[in-house]
């Protein structure tokens, strides 16, 4: 089982790079370094997946060097199967504080009831309306407006960008990408006023319905554990949990513009 689980683990976390683009990124002796002007921790952190040889100390400094070079802080994405295992003490000793506990998980979709055929949605190609509607309601700082827009046209897999409609306006959005046997969920977000009326359940359902047509069997999501009511939409929905990652964190070498 726990071969089982580590595989899954590098298919999820791959879709994930696959899925959530940076502007550019740095491959250093197993290491992957994403940079994207600072926009989402995602995509500007660096996710140790594989097999490396050098000292840790020596890496750490010439990373914190390329962050800084960047004026970004120099993040770490971690979970139980980071290598080398000691990375994680290795950074709290080093200052870098903890940050987003998050659990990731997955969901079969072999038995996903239908969604409300009274509820209006629309899933359709990637455009500036959507990601208008998105940067409003997540409140997105104007200034990442352009980064996101690139980050979501570097996206090679389909991808389906959903709107879900309530008095005549947008009040959802969310973007499923399809590969493989996979759908990943992302940039799932309502309008906080419209919250706990069942919107957020029934874009879902729209989002997975689609990804499923072109052979999709199973989704992934990841969820930050603070996020009750998200959790508790997912856990409705029948996701359950693989593992969790969380973040890493040195903010000296940012620029006090990010």
């Amino acid at each position: 089982m726990k071969g089982v689980l580590i595989l899954s683990f590098k298919e999820i976390e791959e879709l994930s790079l696959n899925h959530w683009q940076p502007l550019s990124t740095v491959l250093y002796d197993g290491w992957v370094l994403r940079f994207a002007d600072g926009y989402t921790k995602r995509a500007n952190s660096i996710q140790p997946l594989y097999d490396s040889s050098l000292p840790i100390a020596t890496k750490l400094d010439a990373c914190e060097d390329m962050y800084r070079s960047q004026g970004l802080a120099t993040v770490f994405k971690l979970s139980p199967y980071t290598k080398p295992m000691p990375l994680d003490d290795e950074l709290s000793q080093r200052g870098y504080r903890f940050a987003e506990e998050t659990s990731v998980q997955m969901l079969e979709l072999d038995a996903l009831p239908s969604p409300d055929p009274a509820v209006r949605a629309k899933i359709e190609p990637l455009s500036s309306a959507w990601i208008a509607h998105f940067c409003r309601l997540s409140h997105v700082d104007p200034r990442h407006h352009p980064t996101l827009s690139q980050m979501l046209q570097r996206i090679v897999a389909q991808s389906g960008y959903v709107s879900i409609i309530a008095g005549g306006q947008v009040a959802g959005c969310g973007l499923g990408v399809v590969d493989g046997a996979y759908v990943g969920l992302y940039n799932v977000v309502i309008d906080q006023a419209l919250r706990g009326r069942g919107l957020g359940e029934q874009m879902l359902l729209q989002l997975l319905h689609w990804g499923r047509s072109p052979g999709a069997s199973r989704s992934c999501l990841a969820v930050v554990l603070s996020n009750a009511p998200a959790m508790r939409l997912y856990a409705k929905l029948g996701y359950s949990e693989v593992y969790r990652y969380w973040y890493r964190i040195n903010d000296s070498t940012a620029r006090a513009s990010h």
